[in-house]
């Protein structure tokens, strides 16, 4: 079973996008690579538990962090049950893998007058690029979608009739998302800016450089770092970070998690509950403020 097969099943079967499945090969080559080396080119079809133990251990003395390993052999696992619903094997070498323990990844969020800096005085529209920009922060900041989903929006995707958007998420699950006014009034100076472009090659698509063309990963995340790197002391100025501040305001004024789930695409509770730490400060602050024994 080769993994030309392998990714066609990620991207028909489980509709994974180009990059995961792209990453998910690059891990299996890269263990087919150690085996060459260190068990005489046997393939991974045939290998046991050992062999992978032994890989393991060497990315660790390589310096590999525990979160990359275990990305990597979740990469192989998946292939390993891909294999079984083949019937190319019969027992996954990997069924009684323990992943490897790894600390917490925690994104502090901007705050809200680190955001209100950078809208209110760091960007003045005058120009194609700075209303795109503006555009671009405050629709991360509305809506919490991830950089990848605001590169793909289309100019289709955008009703201003009913002040909504179509997102279009992780395995092409479709979700719609409100439009605040102030994000209206943003869409329409970009849009003007967008519409007077000398060269449009790119039209289907919303979002675009001053030569027309689509807008790419790299270039959104320089925007964000490049407005929020002077508003703010915090060392990460990412795109992540302001979908983890859409996250983290909305629960901190009380919304409900499930809902906050629905607006970030999320599949399961699990993933949103990262984003509850810093509202259970916020609690924690008005329960000590309020609660009638601790005001004595």
């Amino acid at each position: 079973m080769s993994l030309k097969a392998f990714s066609e099943y990620l991207s028909l079967e489980k509709n994974y996008s180009k990059h995961t499945v792209s990453a998910y090969t690059r891990d299996l080559e890269m263990f087919q690579e150690f085996l060459n080396e260190e068990h005489d080119s046997e393939l991974i079809e045939n290998v046991n538990y050992s062999e992978i133990r032994q890989w393991i251990v060497e990315l660790v003395n390589s310096g590999v962090s525990n979160r990359t390993i275990n990305r990597k052999v979740s990469s192989l696992n998946a292939y390993y049950k891909f294999l079984q619903k083949a019937q190319q094997i019969e027992t996954n070498p990997l069924r009684k893998h323990k992943a490897l323990k790894v600390g917490k990844k925690v994104h502090l969020p901007f705050s809200e007058d680190e955001l209100e800096r950078v809208l209110e005085e760091s960007i003045e529209v005058e120009d194609f690029e700075s209303a795109r920009d503006k555009l671009i922060i405050e629709l991360f900041y509305a809506t919490g979608i991830r950089r990848i989903e605001l590169v793909n929006m289309k100019l289709s995707d955008v009703d201003f009739s009913k002040k909504q958007i179509k997102v279009l998420g992780k395995r092409n699950k479709e979700r719609y998302m409100p439009l605040l006014s102030s994000l209206v009034k943003s869409f329409d100076a970009y849009v003007d800016y967008r519409n007077s472009l000398s060269t449009i090659k790119d039209k289907e698509y919303l979002f675009l450089t001053k030569k027309g063309v689509k807008i790419y990963e790299m270039l959104v995340y320089r925007i964000i770092n490049k407005y929020f790197s002077i508003a703010s002391s915090k060392a990460k100025c990412s795109p992540h970070v302001l979908r983890h501040s859409f996250a983290t305001h909305l629960l901190n004024e009380g919304a409900d998690l499930n809902a906050v789930k629905e607006l970030l695409g999320h599949t399961s509770l699990a993933a949103t509950q990262v984003y509850t730490h810093n509202s259970i400060s916020e609690l924690k602050k008005v329960y000590a403020k309020t609660h009638p024994r601790n005001k004595r």
